[in-house]
């Protein structure tokens, strides 16, 4: 069976009566600023704060905590307005950045700015999705999420490109890999770019849904989706955490290196984020969660043994585009909210389920990444990343059981 996939406007994507640019540039300015922060993230901690293989599961595990108490934070502001939240998050985020431009290399202090900037992100991540899909037409709620996500990755390709840039200047100018400055100045740059997302984002117009949102909400209907989401977060969750961290402690990779291949993730990120929006559409969100796990294995496989495989300049190149195949393979995790939107009653309903699901996700994943840090010490990588090529198999083995909803029948 031949698949074609229609190409398609901004126009076609979203609904007539609402002005979805603005959000849309608030997407683009945040994704910069994420890149520039992320981008540096690994080996600042490697070689400026002085973080062990160990000891980054232990610094995931509290910044991931934010993760885990989502359902509480959405909870306190349930009476607010969508946007407004994003609003909030987005403040946080700008906080945490401001305080670790200004602070030490202290372990304690750079782990607690993270956390701050880690709770904006928290409260930022499911609203994006549900605002995305609630600026589209009802038949291109994945397609709307495949546009989000691409500006997101333009924005973080920019972002590691200008830390890629400024790294090569700085090493020009004398400065070697683990001196304090240019951290320092793309902490600073991507606080620049965060006051320019807060200014974009404070004249966003408030979503008509005016009900009150659910404290806490758990249905039957969306188990499976629970469940899925526990499988995921704690395979995904070694490729996050121990990743990055695995070439710059075994492949010696620095921060010019680590910032360009996540910029060719994300770039390959915008080429895939729309294409597997579309396939969702048309294929269906249930094949999706099921074949990603085909290639996941692969990659997992010659991220824990390339090295024992391969003399050590093949290795290293095994284990990049290994990161970069990772980085395409999540990109199908998009697949689970148009899932919730398919079963859930209302777009609060579809609010509270995926917000309640991300603390199901980090139950499991907070302990993912503390218990990583020691596989990683006591056994090595290979045992690691095994464990997560299992966790990916059980994932795809559940989503196998999802049943779709009758064409017939309204959500």
């Amino acid at each position: 069976m031949k698949l074609t996939i229609k190409r398609i406007s901004l126009k076609d994507i979203y609904r007539p009566d609402i002005k979805y640019l603005r959000f849309l540039a608030v997407l683009l300015f945040t994704g910069i600023s994420y890149g520039l922060y992320r981008g540096i993230q690994d080996n600042y901690l490697a070689e400026l704060v002085h973080i062990t293989n160990f000891e980054r599961g232990v610094v995931e595990f509290f910044r991931e905590i934010p993760g885990l108490l989502v359902v509480v934070i959405f909870a306190v502001l349930y009476r607010l307005s969508e946007n407004r939240i994003f609003k909030i998050g987005l403040c946080f985020m700008t906080l945490g950045l401001i305080c670790l431009l200004f602070a030490g290399t202290g372990k304690f202090i750079v782990v607690l700015f993270m956390v701050l900037y880690s709770l904006g992100e928290h409260i930022v991540l499911p609203l994006r999705s549900t605002i995305s899909m609630h600026l589209a037409k009802k038949e291109t709620g994945g397609a709307a999420l495949g546009v989000a996500g691409a500006l997101d990755n333009v924005g973080r390709i920019t972002g590691f490109i200008l830390v890629s840039i400024l790294f090569l200047i700085f090493a020009r100018f004398g400065y070697k890999r683990n001196d304090l400055l240019p951290f320092k100045v793309i902490y600073g740059v991507s606080v620049v770019f965060m006051i320019a997302t807060i200014i974009f984002v404070l004249p966003l117009e408030e979503t008509q849904n005016k009900a009150p949102r659910r404290r806490f909400y758990f249905a039957k209907k969306f188990t499976k989706f629970y469940m899925l989401e526990v499988f995921y977060g704690a395979r995904k969750q070694v490729f996050l955490t121990f990743a990055p961290y695995v070439l710059i402690l075994q492949y010696g990779a620095d921060a010019s290196v680590i910032a360009m291949l996540m910029a060719i993730s994300a770039a390959f990120g915008i080429i895939f984020n729309p294409l597997i929006g579309k396939l969702i559409d048309k294929v269906g969100y249930k094949f999706i969660m099921v074949t990603d796990t085909l290639i996941l294995v692969v990659v997992c496989f010659f991220y824990g043994f390339a090295h024992r495989i391969f003399p050590p300049h093949i290795a290293f190149k095994v284990v990049y585009a290994n990161y970069i195949l990772d980085a395409i393979i999540s990109l199908a995790s998009m697949a689970s909210s148009v899932y919730v939107r398919d079963i859930a009653s209302s777009q609060e309903e579809v609010t509270a389920t995926i917000s309640t699901g991300i603390s199901v996700n980090h139950v499991i994943s907070i302990f993912i990444a503390l218990m990583g840090g020691w596989i990683w010490k006591v056994t090595g990588i290979e045992v690691l990343f095994s464990l997560s090529a299992v966790l990916g198999i059980l994932n795809s083995i559940y989503a196998a059981t999802i049943k779709k909803p009758s064409l017939t029948e309204e959500p």
